[in-house]
């Protein structure tokens, strides 16, 4: 399922509690003075600060000056993972846009703030399928259930590709997990293309990616590809029983991974 989203000052709740399974998803949207104050309750949260300045002031630690990047095309985010029974009020020190990811947990642990150097940025994949993966909440952070992470396609790049899915509780072979994509594109009249598809044939729809939209993947199969000459964002959220993250790819494509390698050397001798 595809949201088109227009966002609006203060708080936009994109995903509310009970249209998944485990996430809630929302992005705040501020200007320099306001504030936002969020008490996590029964959640843990990711609060990825997309652009812009704040204060984050959690529980009674304060921590100022945190972002600072003009777009989520240009460097690496600051983050804040914050456990459940967390006091959080983030003030805006400039136009800022922070997205908030929040699962519900049994156990509460300690909020970090994770700086954009500890970001673990990955090449992946090559020539049209390249993009660059950034980690931002993964098994280095002790969250209870949720992953969070951003990925970049170059322009009429593809991107989770091969295709794979998560559906299933199968290890080692595929853990089960859903997932919220949240996009942006550069230029942002621009626009990609998401396929959310099953290999019985129950879903299969393609979908327009534009500026602000809302990715749902309860199943199956979901692939991206950036028109040519724009850049495709996108801030990704995953949550459920494991955080063993074990994609399974497609068996038509999933051959394509056996040539990365050999391409990367050709590309090097070039």
């Amino acid at each position: 399922m595809m949201k088109q989203v227009t966002l609006q000052q203060g708080y936009n709740s994109l995903v509310r509690e009970g249209e998944m399974e485990y996430i809630q998803f929302g992005v705040y949207r501020g200007s320099a003075g306001d504030t936002f104050t969020l008490d996590t309750g029964e959640h843990e949260a990711v609060l990825v600060i997309l652009s812009g300045r704040c204060h984050l002031h959690v529980n009674e630690q304060t921590y100022p000056q945190v972002g600072g990047r003009r777009s989520v095309f240009e460097g690496n985010a600051w983050s804040l993972y914050a456990p459940n029974h967390t006091s959080i009020t983030v003030e805006v020190v400039d136009e800022a846009e922070v997205a908030i990811s929040q699962t519900r947990v049994p156990a509460a642990g300690e909020p970090r703030l994770i700086a954009p150097q500890e970001v673990n940025v990955r090449d992946v994949g090559v020539w049209n399928w390249r993009r660059d993966v950034k980690d931002i909440v993964d098994k280095r952070i002790p969250a209870s259930r949720l992953v969070v992470g951003e990925t970049i396609n170059p322009p009429g790049n593809w991107s989770s590709w091969p295709p794979h899915k998560h559906d299933v509780h199968h290890p080692p072979f595929e853990s089960k997990q859903e997932e919220v994509y949240f996009f942006k594109v550069q230029p942002a009249n621009s626009f990609g293309v998401a396929r959310l598809y099953t290999a019985e044939g129950d879903v299969d729809e393609l979908y327009p990616i534009r500026d602000n939209s809302v990715l749902l993947i309860r199943k199956g199969y979901h692939p991206i590809a950036a028109a040519p000459g724009t850049r495709v964002y996108y801030l990704w959220t995953l949550a459920g029983e494991s955080r063993d993250l074990i994609p399974n790819d497609a068996p038509d494509y999933r051959w394509m991974k056996d040539t990365e390698a050999v391409l990367r050397e050709w590309q090097r001798n070039l």
